[in-house]
Formats: C-alpha cells, structure tokens, sequence
C-alpha cells in the first residue's frame, strides 16, 4: 500500500522551503518598493498555512519510504510545488487566468522556459525575481535541494534520488547520497556565482546579473527582458551566457572530478562529453556556414548566432540572442535535432540526454558487427563500464515513448488548427524543456499566449514527463503500481 502519512509529511514540510523562497521574493519587492508585495506576503501565508495543513495529515507517519511511495511523491512535489506557485502571479494580477498562471509556474520549475506573458518588463521586481527563482530551484530537482541542505527531510533519500535524477545512469561520488547531493550543489551554486559576476563585470547591473545567472545555470531561459539577451546587444555577454549554458550542460559528477579532484583528463576520456562536444561544433559550424551565405551576416556574428542558438537548444535553456524564425528552414531543422538531443545526463539541462545518445550508437555498432560475427558477445561498455541489458532495454522504451507522446501531443495541436511546425516544435519544446518553438505564427522570441486553453493543459503533464523522464509519472498510471504486493 502507499503510505499517504509519510508523503503528506514530507510535503508539508517541503512547502514551508517553498514559503522560505518566497520570503526572499517579498524582500526583493519591498526593496524597490512596488505593488507586488502583499502578493507575497499572502502567498506566503498560503503556502505556510497549507504546509501545516499537510503535516497535520502526515502526523505519527510511518517513516519508512518505499520504492513505489518515492515515485508518487516525486510526482506529487513537483505538481504542488507548481500550484502553489501560481499564487503570487495571480493574487498580483500579472497573470489572472488560472491556465496561464498554472502554464507559467510548472514551465518554470521544469526549467522549460516557456511563457505565456508577451510583455515581462512590465512585470515588478519580486514577480520577475519569483520566475527566475523557480527555474533556479528546479534546475538540479527540488527533492534533490532538499537532500543536500535537509537530508533528513527526506526519507528514503536513494529511492527519491532514483525516482527524481535524470539519465540513465545514476552516479554517486560519495556512499552518502546527502554528501553527494551537497557537492553537487556547491558545483551548482559556484556556477551560477560564477555566471552572476562575470554577467555584471559585462555591463549588467546587479538585479539584472542576479536574474539571468539563475535561469543561464539552470538551464531554463526565462528573461527579465522581452528581447532576453539579445537586450544588451553585447558579445561578451554573449559569450559569457554560452560558456555558463555549456557548462550547466556537462555532467556535474564529471565537473567535480575535474575540479576539486584534478582529474583534467577524465574530460577528454569521457564518450558523452565527446558527443555533446562534436554536436555543438558540427551543428554550430553548419548552421555558422548558411547565415554567413544566405543572411549575409558578418563571419563574427555568424559564429556568435549559431553558437549561441545551438548552446542554447541542445542545453534545454531556450535563451536568444537573434531570431532563428528568420533563418533559413533548414536551421530549424538541425536545431530541432539538437533541441530533441539535449546535453549530458546528471546535468539541469533536458531532453534525450548524449549519454543515451553514445549508447544508441554503441548498440547499433554492435548490431552491425553481430551481422558478420553472429556467435560473437559483444557487451555495449561506456567509459569501460560495461551497460546490463535492462539498461538498454530501458533505453529503447524510453525513446519509443518520448516520440510516441511528441507524435500524440503534435498531432493533437494539428487538429487544433496549429501549423504543423510549430505543433511539431511545441510538443518537443515541452518533452525536451527547451521553451522556444520554431515557425512563424509562435516563433522562438514569442510567447505561447495565443494557444487554447486545452492545449495548455495537454502541455503542462508532457513539461512534467520531460523533466521526470517519463517514466516517473507513466508508472503511476499502471494498475501494478497501485496493487497491493
């Protein structure tokens, strides 16, 4: 049986960090003194209220946590920590229909970056700081924060880990998850420091760094402009935005072992890294070549467009610095690929992840070879560890249903009177958590406000299935999982 106390217990208490961050968002908007305040201070209130709420549910909980307890509380989390975040937009009136509001918060915890509102400058402080915010705390999974600051919030800590990481490949640097999980998060808040002084040394002013260096780490794109980078109109910021998206695009586990363990070399040994490498290279010096002929840009801004828009797809942060809806069509092409690819696992970036990538390869490798050698044992092996077959298994099924739910969902939106670009581009924007589309009715530096209502709601469950990797929430709709064993 599910144990409904621990997880009511668990999300009590998880709602009072959500509170915890709001607070900050109050102090951010009592700080430029404007009328989003009583907006936080209520959700405030709400949240704390609903959190007691829960752990008076959860109380004398068994504290055991089980395998099947740990994906429905994964999927509950996430789901709630979206309702309560439509709070602050709505109680403003920034965002006053429940869909949209809805649409925005779980695009942002998801780090999808997609939005609903065509003018953000005219948004107070606090709102935009709450947006930022949100994508900053989904970046690396809000159970997995907890985790790290928490541990022992959280019960049955591995089996949330399995339920909430992302990749097929779940790595440990430590035997203690908890010293695993602050490490990683020390990676991801140097990083986004890091990102946050060289975007201010660059020319922006302190809120503004602060804003962008949230959701450049994250990977989630949301912009406190309508014009998001291209705003500044300057290289360096750029390239600064490239380096902190590619950066936030590697495996974190692999970032540690180069930096706090000196270990350089295990980047140019790793297969993964060496796929994302040559895809953002390849794509990046293809899509360079056609705007240099056929948009007649200058070679530096040719490399700095296309570099740009490949980092920021294949990352899932969905950033722009140009509009690739004036490109040529086979740039949306190459960027739809590499939307669909996303960059490394054990990342904050989305979608089909490199590593799967690598072993799709391997496997296909290996298939060719089984033709001439059939009697032949050819284990599919990654960076000399060599893959079980469930794994694989696991990897085909997951493939299979990512195109499956794009296809679905693509095909519904083209019934819906959508074009068929951007239903296509829309529906892997959301399993990806990229954010922009391609096309030209809802192109990459436009909001997704003129979609219906119905639509929206279709899409909120494929950001949720894209940033839990499907798997995560399907297994809930089996009758296996809610049998009692």
């Amino acid at each position: 049986m599910v144990n409904f106390r621990i997880i009511s217990k668990i999300i009590g208490s998880l709602l009072f960090i959500e509170a915890f961050f709001m607070a900050w968002c109050a102090v951010m908007s009592f700080y430029f003194n404007e009328d989003d305040q009583i907006a936080f201070l209520m959700s405030l209130l709400i949240t704390l209220g609903c959190g007691f709420l829960f752990l008076f549910l959860g109380r004398n909980a068994d504290n055991s946590l089980s395998r099947r307890d740990a994906y429905l509380l994964v999927t509950a989390v996430w789901l709630i920590f979206s309702l309560f975040g439509i709070f602050p937009f709505m109680i403003h009136g920034s965002i006053t229909n429940l869909t949209d509001a809805y649409f925005e918060s779980i695009s942002g915890f998801t780090t999808t970056g997609a939005t609903i509102l065509d003018d953000v400058e005219c948004l107070p402080h606090g709102i935009l700081f709450w947006r930022s915010l949100m994508q900053w705390i989904g970046g690396l999974g809000i159970l997995f924060f907890t985790i790290a600051i928490l541990p022992s919030l959280v019960s049955g800590s591995v089996k949330v880990f399995a339920a909430e990481a992302t990749g097929p490949i779940k790595a440990k640097m430590h035997p203690r998850l908890s010293t695993t999980a602050k490490w990683i998060w020390s990676i991801y808040l140097f990083l986004t420091i890091g990102c946050g002084v060289s975007f201010w040394l660059a020319g922006m002013d302190w809120y503004e760094a602060l804003n962008y260096s949230m959701t450049t780490t994250a990977t989630g794109g949301f912009a406190i402009h309508n014009e998001s980078t291209e705003y500044f109109h300057s290289a360096s910021i750029d390239y600064i935005s490239i380096t902190f998206q590619f950066l936030s695009g590697i495996n974190f586990t692999l970032l540690y072992i180069c930096i706090f363990k000196g270990k350089i070399k295990a980047l140019f040994r790793n297969s993964e890294l060496k796929l994302y490498l040559s895809i953002v290279v390849g794509a990046t010096l293809w899509i360079m070549y056609l705007l240099f002929t056929r948009m007649d840009y200058d070679l530096e801004k040719s490399f700095r467009c296309a570099l740009f828009q490949v980092v920021s797809f294949i990352t899932t942060t969905g950033m722009f610095n140009d509009d690739a809806g004036t490109w040529p069509h086979i740039t949306w092409v190459i960027l739809g690929v590499v939307m669909y690819l996303g960059a490394c696992a054990g990342s904050t970036s989305g979608g089909f992840k490199c590593i799967r990538g690598v072993m799709l390869l391997k496997v296909i490798r290996n298939n060719f070879r089984q033709i001439l050698h059939p009697n032949a044992v050819l284990p599919v092996k990654i960076n000399g560890i060599s893959i079980p077959q469930s794994k694989l298994v696991a990897l085909f099924a997951f493939f299979t249903l990512t195109m499956l739910m794009t296809l679905v969902t693509a095909t519904i939106m083209i019934v819906a009177g959508i074009d068929n670009t951007n239903a296509i581009t829309i529906a892997l924007s959301c399993v990806s958590n990229v954010g922009p589309t391609l096309g030209t009715k809802i192109g990459p530096v436009m909001s997704w406000a003129i979609l219906p209502d119905y639509i929206k709601w279709i899409l909120c469950p494929l950001m949720l299935m894209g940033r839990l990797e499907i798997m995560t929430v399907l297994v809930l709709f089996t009758r296996s999982f809610w049998k009692e064993n």
